[in-house]
């Protein structure tokens, strides 16, 4: 069963359909609040950090969001990843479904909700009178990288948290971390030098840096982060596949 392309096809459209049905299904502004999420966001940073950070920063709330809109993608959809085949053990104790379907469908899932969140980015720059460069469609460079990552992560993670429990909890810690090390809501200059060069070894700033100098610097993002990007994002793809692979016979034993 699920053994075609077709059959793996309609699978992953199911599983994503009921991820976003389920998600919004008692809530009163149902998906409204995929758009309401990043901006009630931004504007409790904006309020916040633009006090401190506003006259090192143009466009504060742009800066902002188009770093907190990467940054919110790579965590959601490795969380969801991580919790993917743990979270179906119901349905992988009944029936043959390829285990990696649940992590792909997470990921699926939270790229929509990503380019929701384009839309609130967009408008947001438009209302603030923020210029609109054509170097934009360069952005797709990085975030294509970013979702390698992410794939890579989440297999990772999705093995990693089926035998260990506490991986869910120590991620949670690790992704905390990886915010303030993203340069999200405060200029990299307030850093000392030498720590700005850990910062660059981060491919979630590398990729927020990158998406930025397309969408709001009007700039070609910088080819070495964005080879290094892609270096580390295929790199961990392919431990991702690996280990997924060695392990997948094993996974339905541990639920």
């Amino acid at each position: 069963m699920f053994d075609t392309y077709a059959e793996k096809k309609f699978l992953l459209k199911q599983l994503v359909k009921r991820d976003l049905t389920s998600k919004y299904k008692d809530s009163v502004l149902g998906i409204a609040w995929s758009f309401l999420n990043p901006l009630l966001i931004m504007i409790v940073f904006t309020a916040i950090f633009s006090m401190l950070f506003g006259r090192q920063i143009d466009n504060y709330p742009v800066y902002f969001l188009s770093g907190r809109v990467i940054y919110d993608f790579y965590k959601s959809a490795t969380q969801g990843a991580m919790t993917s085949v743990k979270g179906n053990s119901s349905i992988l104790k009944k029936i043959y479904v390829p285990k990696y379907m649940f992590t792909v469908s997470k990921i699926c899932y939270e790229f929509i909700n990503f380019l929701i969140s384009f839309i609130i980015l967009f408008g947001v720059m438009f209302v603030t009178g923020a210029q609109f460069h054509l170097t934009t469609i360069f952005a797709v460079i990085p975030l294509f990288f970013l979702i390698v990552l992410i794939f890579g992560v989440g297999l990772i993670l999705a093995v990693s948290n089926t035998y260990f429990t506490d991986v869910e909890h120590l991620y949670g810690v690790f992704a905390l971390i990886l915010m303030y090390a993203s340069a999200l809501f405060y200029p990299m200059e307030i850093v000392p030098v030498t720590v700005q060069k850990l910062f660059t070894l981060n491919p979630i700033y590398c990729a927020i840096t990158s998406f930025r100098e397309c969408v709001v610097y009007g700039l070609i993002p910088n080819m070495s982060t964005v080879a290094y990007l892609a270096v580390f994002a295929f790199t961990t793809l392919g431990i991702g596949i690996i280990l997924f692979n060695i392990y997948n016979k094993k996974l339905a034993l541990e639920l």
